[in-house]
Formats: structure tokens, C-alpha cells, sequence
């Protein structure tokens, strides 16, 4: 049996639509009534586990899952042994470094050495800062980051932005960013090597569907 880990939250609508059109059909899990974590394909060769979004490739690299979906930013994170196989665009956002924006900093490189930077994403945080030679200090918040510069915590924050209105509403602008975002589908790397088959058609369906997507007829 196929088992996929499925991200709750802003991810899950899509990638239920993206495994139907594959030929799971997972449609049981968007049911407001269900309470299952872990939930059979209306065709019962396969079954969906519903976890959040930071534990999919946590799932799929231990071999729990053969297949998820995931954002970019979490495999960035994470740095999970995982297949990234198609980018399916959607989901999409941007890892971005912001402050407030009565601060004058235009740029990440004008933040004065060893200040605060507030974040759920320090892995990523401390790559982009080492890159660019800049010791900070990173604070790891688990939410709400944008109360970070707000509070006096941090100088910045580095977090996902998609359409800007939150940091907008906080008095915050982003003024850096570390790189663009989206759902990718992942898979387990040896079971996609000892796969007889099925895992395959799945991956190529998706993969012939992001391509239509992208040049429609």
C-alpha cells in the first residue's frame, strides 16, 4: 500500500486535488466530520497520513510515507534525506528578511553586527547571515515573529511572506530576500528505487500535470 503524508493547513486543498487527477483519490480527509489522522484512498491501494507541515519529510525520510508534500521552505529547514521530484507549484511565497519599516535599513547587510533576528527558520536564517559575513543573534520563536522587531526581541525577523499584508499591518517591510518557495512533491529514496511500479506512475502523473500548467495547449 502507497502511504503519502499530507501537510494540514494552506497546502492540503491542492495536493488532495493533485493526487486525484494522479488517481488518488484522498478527497475524504477536506470532509469538515473527519477526525482520522490517518485516512484510506477511496480506491483502498493507498492512504493518506494527515500530519503538520514541518513533520511530512520527517515522515517520508524514516519511511513511514513513500511520497508527501511539502513546502520548499521546510525542506530548507529541515535538510531531511528526501527525494524532491516535482515542484508543483503552488503553494508559492518567499523567505524574506524584514523590519520595521521606520527603521531606514534598505538592505540585510546594513543591520548592525551581533543584533537580534527573530525567526522560525534559523537553519535558514544563520546560511543566509553566514553568507553574507554578518554575525547575528537568532532567536527562535515558534509564532507571531513579527512581534519581534515590534517588541524590541529583535532588530529583524526572517519569516515566509506571500502577500505582504501582515507585515504590512505591523509596520513592517521586507527589505532582503532568501529565496522564493512552493510545494514540492517528495518521496522516500529507497522505496522509490525498489518501486515496481506504481510510485512511478503517480510521480510521472503529477509531473505531466505541472508541465500542462505550465504550457497549456
Amino acid at each position: 500500500m502507497i502511504t503519502v503524508a499530507l501537510a494540514k493547513g494552506a497546502l492540503l486543498n491542492d495536493s488532495v486535488a493533485r493526487f486525484q487527477s494522479a488517481g488518488l483519490d484522498f478527497s475524504a480527509v477536506l470532509d469538515p466530520g473527519n477526525r482520522q489522522l490517518m485516512v484510506p484512498s477511496h480506491c483502498g491501494r493507498a492512504r493518506a497520513l494527515l500530519v503538520r507541515n514541518g513533520d511530512v519529510p520527517v515522515y517520508v525520510a524514516y519511511g513511514q510515507a513513500q511520497l508527501g508534500v511539502v513546502g520548499y521552505d521546510v525542506l530548507r529547514e529541515h535538510q531531511m534525506p528526501v527525494a524532491q521530484l516535482v515542484d508543483l507549484g503552488f503553494g508559492g511565497c518567499r523567505m524574506a528578511v524584514a523590519v520595521k519599516a521606520s527603521s531606514g535599513y534598505q538592505h540585510a547587510a546594513d543591520l548592525p553586527p551581533h543584533c537580534r533576528v527573530a525567526s522560525k527558520f534559523t537553519h535558514c536564517a544563520r546560511e543566509f547571515f553566514d553568507a553574507l559575513d554578518l554575525p547575528v543573534e537568532l532567536v527562535h520563536l515558534t509564532g507571531s515573529v513579527e512581534l519581534g522587531p515590534l517588541t524590541g526581541i529583535a532588530e529583524a525577523i526572517v519569516d515566509l511572506v506571500a502577500t505582504g499584508r501582515t507585515l504590512r499591518d505591523n509596520g513592517l517591510v521586507a527589505i532582503e530576500e532568501l529565496f522564493q518557495s512552493s510545494a514540492r512533491l517528495i518521496g522516500h529514496p529507497l522505496a522509490l528505487r525498489l518501486d515496481r511500479g506504481d510510485l512511478q506512475l503517480i510521480v510521472e502523473a503529477m509531473r505531466i500535470q505541472e508541465s500542462l500548467s505550465k504550457n497549456p495547449a
